[in-house]
């Protein structure tokens, strides 16, 4: 029987084939946090609107429990709506009250850590340098709170950097988080699988502070 020969080489392919996964990936990363953005937008748009009515008509928790149980209702293949989240959204727009600061930043960061930056850092100045930080060195949401209880913003210095990068480097851990699962470029899979992940993270007490409680299903 005779041997199989090896096909020959394609001259340049590996080349091409290492420049089209690298597009892939970036594309893939591109859409991931396009996503990302606009979920975080939109949670903390929910909150200010939520924060605007209670001040102004002092509503309190009602209009929380009333706003789960209608969007539910309305939105019945988006699980996100529930009185624990919209007070998690509600404590993430009073922590960040600037909507600039949230489009510069925070939108940039995955939802569990910019829950983590509320919920551990108190001053505003010193969460944004925690995010910015984040974001630069691609830290994952365990090395964001390992940071923070070790105090870099105390040992490293206080300065906020010129922030301009937009994508973290498709490497990092914070990428990596960004697109925890294989991105298909549905948009619509991954806003629910957002929806679902984040109606197991743990509880808001129903006081008007930004104090999280952290429950089984968010490591802490």
């Amino acid at each position: 029987m005779p041997s199989r020969q090896t096909p020959a080489p394609i001259p340049g392919y590996e080349q091409f084939l290492g420049e089209l996964k690298r597009r892939i990936r970036s594309a893939q990363l591109r859409a991931g946090i396009a996503v990302n953005r606009e979920l975080v937008l939109l949670c903390w748009s929910i909150g200010r609107d939520i924060l605007e009515r209670q001040r102004n008509q002092g509503s309190g928790a009602k209009v929380i429990e009333t706003l789960s149980r209608d969007l539910s209702r309305d939105f019945p293949d988006v699980t996100g709506f529930s009185a624990r989240n919209l007070k998690y959204m509600r404590a993430f727009a009073e922590a960040w009250p600037d909507e600039r600061i949230v489009q510069a930043s925070l939108a940039q960061l995955p939802w569990y850590h910019d829950i983590a930056l509320v919920e551990k850092v108190k001053s505003e100045s010193e969460r944004l340098w925690y995010a910015q930080q984040a974001v630069q060195n691609g830290w994952s949401r365990n090395v964001l709170v390992h940071q923070i209880e070790s105090s870099l913003y105390e040992r490293q210095g206080q300065a906020l950097t010129n922030f301009n990068r937009t994508l973290p480097a498709p490497q990092s851990e914070l990428a990596q988080e960004i697109l925890k699962d294989p991105y298909n470029f549905d948009s619509c899979h991954s806003v629910r699988r957002f929806w679902r992940e984040t109606s197991n993270v743990g509880s808001l007490n129903t006081c008007g502070t930004s104090s999280l409680n952290w429950g089984k299903d968010f490591p802490s």
